[in-house]
């Protein structure tokens, strides 16, 4: 249901940024540091948003790895935990259930 809203949000993202880049096609001065060229309003606008789509994403790419990561070093220590308490177990003829 999260995803369905996200969609949602992002159809309508948009949708406004589309219906106001379309609104402002009038040509602009655009300043670089090597330059200076004249670009519709419209292009600036929908670039921008990419750019800002495009830099959101990587930086939610990062946190995925890092959470993937955290979360098979986590599995690891579990295993290696869970071996200990099975050892342990039955050096004291002990059964314990174990989630594998």
């Amino acid at each position: 249901m999260k995803m369905q809203w996200n969609l949602l949000f992002a159809m309508l993202f948009a949708l406004i940024v589309s219906i106001f880049a379309v609104a402002n096609v009038n040509a602009v001065s655009v300043n670089y540091l090597f330059g200076k060229t004249e670009w519709p309003l419209i292009l600036i606008i929908l670039g921008s948003t990419a750019m800002g789509g495009i830099i959101v994403a990587s930086f939610g790419f990062f946190r995925i790895f890092q959470l993937q990561r955290q979360v098979k070093s986590l599995s690891k220590e579990k295993k290696e935990l869970q071996e200990k308490v099975d050892a342990l177990g039955k050096m004291n003829n002990v059964e314990v259930d174990s989630e594998k």
